[in-house]
């Protein structure tokens, strides 16, 4: 990464809390010098307790920082469990998780979420509406955060795992893909042009990052694409793929899809952070 990694309004913040007395003098140096860029300097100042961003910051995306080899395989250790690191990439920002879930809490989660399931919808362009579309063919149901013992474990492991508050998520979304259920490529991010865009932000900011938990192995297809970056990945019981997009645009490389169920079906467990508390 290059200097320039650093924004101009993070490097002015930091260099105000230098001069202020409230960080280090050398800790910009040394920044610019191992060639961070925001997300990863963020994540740094949240792991010493100077989480407080600057008012003029742009959208942060979690970031993980997981002990990893030279093969960018490892674990990390997550609230109360140890979850293995298959892959990173940083461009999209992407990592594939294994363990995220044991096999019962993905049991519980679908016998949870089963007698709530109905057609998935997607955001609307009147404000504060959704619909259903033939993009989208799965069946679906939102928890409310914390909303039970399982949700409250999941936030909590996920929380420690990403860095970012449990406050700043919206509730698990579980979704179920029957044989040919797919959701076209699309990007998570809320579009700011759409009459709707005004509310959706009011209850917690843009969108910034994507946790997609696998609660069962479908028998064939429905692998979760990554058609700008050229990536797919395979869903597999208690495995995860994570990504970030700190800007809400097309270069983030974020655009992604489910691609058709073949045989059998597909269960997740979505997972969306917001840039401020989600209410």
């Amino acid at each position: 990464m290059s200097q320039q990694s650093i924004t101009p309004a993070l490097r002015q913040w930091l260099s105000e809390q230098i001069q202020a007395g409230q960080l280090p003098g050398a800790l910009l140096e040394s920044m610019l010098a191992s060639g961070w860029d925001s997300d990863v300097a963020w994540a740094a100042l949240r792991s010493v307790g100077q989480v407080q961003a600057p008012a003029n910051h742009a959208p942060m995306a979690p970031v993980q920082v997981p002990l990893i080899d030279a093969q960018g395989r490892g674990s990390i250790w997550a609230h109360d469990r140890a979850i293995n690191v298959h892959m990173q990439v940083q461009q999209p920002c992407l990592t594939v998780l294994g363990d995220l879930l044991s096999a019962q809490e993905c049991v519980d989660l679908m016998a949870l979420a089963a007698p709530r399931l109905d057609r998935s919808e997607t955001v609307a362009q009147a404000p504060g509406a959704s619909e259903v579309n033939a993009a989208r063919t799965s069946q679906g149901m939102f928890f409310n955060r914390g909303e039970n013992d399982l949700c409250q474990r999941l936030e909590t492991r996920i929380a420690a795992l990403t860095g970012w508050p449990v406050d700043h998520g919206e509730g698990l979304q579980v979704l179920r893909y029957r044989p040919g259920a797919e959701y076209r490529p699309h990007f998570d991010y809320f579009d700011v042009d759409q009459a709707s865009a005004p509310a959706i932000l009011k209850r917690g900011g843009q969108r910034v990052a994507t946790l997609v938990m696998y609660l069962n192995t479908p028998a064939s297809g429905g692998a979760t694409t990554f058609p700008d970056a050229g990536l797919s990945v395979q869903a597999h019981a208690g495995s995860a793929v994570f990504f970030s997009y700190a800007q809400a645009n097309p270069s983030s490389l974020s655009l992604h899809g489910g691609a058709p169920v073949v045989a059998g079906e597909k269960w997740v467990a979505t997972k969306w952070f917001r840039e401020s508390a989600f209410e």
